[in-house]
Parts: C-alpha cells; structure tokens; sequence
C-alpha cells in the first residue's frame, strides 16, 4: 500500500477471505490506526450480525471497536458524511448497493474499508465482494488454518444440513477448511461432476 497519498483522494480496501481467518481482526487494526492518526472514523456493521455485540464488531480473538448498526447499505452513506475514514464489517451481508455506496464515498475523498466473505457456504462467490474485489485498489486476502489438516484455509465448511445461503453463526455452524478438505454439499458435487464428463465427451469429440 502507498504510504504517502495526496489528500481528498479517496479509495476502496477489501479485505477477504473464509471465516476465522483474521478479517474482522485487520479491519480493526486498520481502523485504530486512522484513528491514533486523529482521522475521523465511522465504522458500521449489518443489524443481522448480532452474534457478539449489538453496538461493536467483534473479532474471533474477541478484538472488539464500536460501531454502528445498520438496516442497510444506504444508510452508510447518510452516516458517514463527515467521516474520513469508513469502515465497513461482514459485508457478505448487504445487498448490491454497497457497491455504489463505497464508490460514492470513495468518489467524495474517503478511504473505505470493507471486510467480509468472498465465498459462501457452496464454495461459491459471495455477493457483493466480488463486485467490490473488482473497483477497490487494495485487497488482502486473508486465510485461516484448515481444522483438518493445518493446511491455510480458503473455504467456509457449513456443519449443518441447511440450504439456506445466509445463517448467522460462529464455530457452533461453521468451521474453516482448505481446498482438499473442503466438503461441498451434494448438488455441488453434482454439478461439478457433470460439468467435469461434459468437458471430457468435448475433447473425445475433438480428438
């Protein structure tokens, strides 16, 4: 990242990656940083995450800053007008217009930092970080360690049978996984495994 930056000039961080991976704990230490630097910080969070506290952001390793709650995207943007700084957590949890809220805020001169999931419970890309990953100018990818072999975890294994795409929950529902222990549920594995003979019979074809 660059050190020195001219003022008014304003940008979007991401910081991704599975849970119980430090993301939460970087988007902390980010934001305390603005503030030793007298920066002003705005910091908001998802009313549906109320997993650790009703009024901060929580880490794993139980780090904890003050935040507001939030019903949805726009509301950032009406609250963080005299910000510098805007931190935003568990951004898996808003709909597409975060997007357009973090490049208006950044478009006005503020550094904006988004934390949150880049792939759900399938394996699958998690809106809207993908899109976010697309327009920000910095990213950090963060990684866990694999409770089943130590290996850096990039996926999110759900524990329970529920299809549901959004279930709030820490290491009751969820734990981390790499990419060889990773268990996707069974229509995945379906999908794949079609996907894989469909390619096969095309290069027989072409052969």
């Amino acid at each position: 990242m660059l050190s020195i930056v001219h003022r008014n000039i304003g940008w979007i961080e991401v910081i991704c990656g599975s849970m119980f991976s430090g993301k939460s704990e970087e988007l902390i230490r980010r934001l305390r940083r603005a503030s030793i630097a007298r920066q002003k910080v705005a910091v908001f969070k998802p009313r549906i995450d109320v997993r650790f506290s009703d009024d901060h952001i929580v880490s794993h390793s139980e780090l904890k800053l003050a935040s507001r709650v939030v019903e949805n995207a726009w509301d950032i943007l009406e609250q963080s007008l005299e910000a510098q700084v805007v931190g935003i957590d568990e951004a898996q949890f808003f709909d597409r217009d975060l997007l357009v809220v973090c490049q208006k805020l950044a478009n006005m001169g503020k550094r904006v930092i988004v934390a949150g999931l880049d792939q759900d419970y399938r394996g699958e890309p998690f809106e809207p970080i993908p899109q976010l990953l697309a327009v920000a100018e910095y990213i950090t990818k963060t990684h866990a360690i694999c409770v089943v072999c130590g290996n850096p975890a990039n996926y999110t294994q759900r524990k329970i049978q529920n299809t549901e795409r959004v279930i709030v929950g820490a290491s009751d529902i969820y734990e981390a996984r790499c990419r060889n222990c990773f268990e996707p549920p069974e229509d995945v594995k379906t999908e794949v495994k079609l996907s894989g003979k469909g390619r096969r019979k095309k290069k027989e074809r072409s052969g």
